[in-house]
């Protein structure tokens, strides 16, 4: 009998009376490699794949049926890189955890890596920022962890050179691009709006307005006035006189590109989705900027859109912001929402929290090529959460939104090279971490949901790790089933 004979003898065996131990799997990997039947990387993940302990014989006969599935799966090979941009605190925390078991045994990856986490971004000037958002426009795909937005107390914590900018405002202002808020809905997660049975798809105009405002502090009387000096016209605006101790003034802006992009994307968006889209301003108040994006969104879809949309059964409208607000509270999902960057950041938080949690929301940059994205994590870096950590405390962090970074950004890869075995895994580690919180294994934020805070007790919940190890093994057993 050869080395493989024996190998997979003793695997039959094995497989029906207990798991491997650590020791059988050394060595049979050894044989494995020996034989030439498959290569290190078929190895490693057969060896992800039997690490779980047998429990009852149902439980057998589960992992005799994941490990039948391991020796004939393979890392999923992907063509093209995507880049990477690391994070800061807890973010960084289980990132790391979510690319270790979740993506890396599976997904054979170029990745082009930029850290953005608070340190490095000092350390280099913020030139990394920059840096990582031109290899976007590169490669096309973007995947990023949560990062820290500096204020003063961030300054004198980590003894910053300069109160940096938001990276995210800077990558979305060279992108140009428009942000996509979607809910991930779990059937046992409670809403807040108990009406939205069905999602809603906030389009964030990621572009200009207050975010790359120039504000000042005006100190004393005096005359402020807005000056615009043109190759073909000047304009020059009293916008207010002064008279006291002085106050504040804001001059902000946008683009006619931008805003038709930001059109384009929206009404894309909606016909993939085949859900109607809604436009949000205040055109009765700010009668030019905002009366802008209503006049280009109507342009663009009465040229383009306004046929494929009445086909589908679907519409466009405009509403302002007010009403829009009011409507949506009382609606029951299932439409795009298209809102300027501010109104944008806010809405988007109001229905995270609406639907049950912000770590319960994806988040997706499209740009104006249509083929360049940025996929991230709604929420912050859980900063609370970090101190514990750093105290050797146990933490329990939802990090569903950071899988769905992952799983969105590498979806679109998929779709850019057509690789359906990309997308299929994607759809999968989706809905394994979808069947983890159904089955109840979640995090604290949620079974503080679902069970209340006066009644919840520490077995209701898993800390940040084992959340991740339960999705790897729900991941696991769809794999298998395939």
């Amino acid at each position: 009998m050869d080395k493989s004979d024996r190998f997979f003898g003793h695997w039959i065996q094995s497989s029906f009376r207990t798991a491997p131990t650590v020791s059988e799997l050394r060595l049979h990997a050894q044989l494995l490699s020996q034989t030439q039947l498959c290569n290190i990387d078929t190895i490693a993940t057969t060896i992800f794949f039997c690490k779980s302990p047998i429990q009852s014989p149902r439980q057998s006969r589960r992992l005799r049926d994941l490990r039948r599935s391991a020796m004939a799966f393979s890392k999923i090979k992907v063509s093209n890189p995507v880049v990477e941009m690391d994070g800061d605190e807890m973010t960084r925390v289980f990132w790391k955890s979510i690319k270790d078991k979740l993506i890396f045994p599976f997904v054979d990856l170029d990745i082009k890596y930029f850290d953005l986490g608070l340190p490095y971004r000092d350390a280099t000037d913020d030139k990394v920022t920059v840096e990582a958002a031109e290899a976007t426009l590169k490669y096309n795909v973007a995947i990023k962890c949560a990062t820290i937005t500096p204020d003063e107390a961030r300054v004198k914590e980590f003894n910053l050179k300069s109160m940096w900018k938001s990276p995210n405002g800077t990558i979305r202002n060279i992108l140009n691009g428009t942000v996509f808020r979607e809910p991930i809905i779990c059937k046992n997660i409670p809403r807040l709006v108990p009406g939205w049975n069905k999602p809603i798809c906030i389009g964030r105009h990621a572009f200009g307005d207050q975010y790359r405002a120039t504000d000042a502090v005006i100190k004393g009387p005096g005359k402020l006035k807005l000056v615009f000096e043109g190759k073909d016209e000047e304009i020059e605006l009293e916008v207010f006189n002064f008279t006291g101790a002085g106050g504040v003034a804001l001059s902000m802006y946008n683009t006619d590109e931008s805003i038709r992009a930001f059109a384009e994307a929206s009404m894309a968006t909606a016909y993939e989705k085949k859900w109607p889209l809604y436009l949000s301003t205040k055109n009765t108040i700010l009668k030019k900027y905002d009366g802008r994006f209503k006049d280009i969104f109507q342009e663009v879809y009465e040229a383009q859109w306004k046929s494929k949309f009445e086909a589908a059964g679907i519409w466009y409208e405009h509403r302002l912001i007010d009403d829009m607000v009011a409507y949506a509270l009382k609606s029951d999902g299932g439409y795009v929402w298209a809102c300027k960057n501010y109104d944008g950041d806010v809405q988007s938080d109001f229905l995270a929290q609406g639907f049950g949690s912000l770590g319960l929301m994806t988040s997706v940059l499209v740009c104006p090529d249509g083929k360049t994205i940025e996929a991230e994590a709604a929420h912050g870096t859980v900063t609370r959460h970090y101190r514990v950590h750093q105290k050797g405390g146990e933490t329990s962090t939802n990090s569903i939104a950071s899988i769905f970074a992952w799983t969105r950004g590498l979806a679109h890869r998929a779709k850019l090279d057509d690789n359906a075995r990309l997308l299929e895994f994607t759809q999968k580690l989706e809905a394994a971490c979808i069947g983890a919180v159904e089955s109840g294994k979640m995090t604290k934020d949620l079974a503080l949901l679902v069970h209340g805070s006066s009644n919840i007790t520490r077995s209701h919940y898993l800390n940040t790790e084992e959340f991740i190890d339960a999705v790897a093994d729900e991941l696991r057993a769809r794999l298998a089933a395939n």
